[in-house]
């Protein structure tokens, strides 16, 4: 009778492996299989104001300082009339 087939098509397009893309994708994969941290997105600049702040802000944590964030409440005030 017919035979069925049980060939499958590698569906969607095909990979370049030596694409930069490809090439990225194995280098993050070959760091994290070593353990080390793969970082995303831009370097900060630690000669910044805002990291050296957070750098502040972080050695005070560390030193076991209570650093209170965002705005101050607002102070209650009351009329007398």
């Amino acid at each position: 009778m017919s035979e069925v087939m049980n060939e499958t098509k590698q569906r969607g397009r095909k990979v370049n492996p030596n694409s930069a893309r490809q090439l990225k994708i194995t280098a993050r994969e070959a760091l994290a299989e070593q353990g080390l941290t793969i970082q995303r997105g831009r370097k900060p600049n630690e000669s910044s104001a805002r990291q050296q702040r957070l750098a502040m802000f972080a050695a005070r944590i560390a030193n076991g300082e209570v650093v209170k964030r965002g705005r101050p409440k607002k102070q209650a005030t009351t009329e007398v009339a």
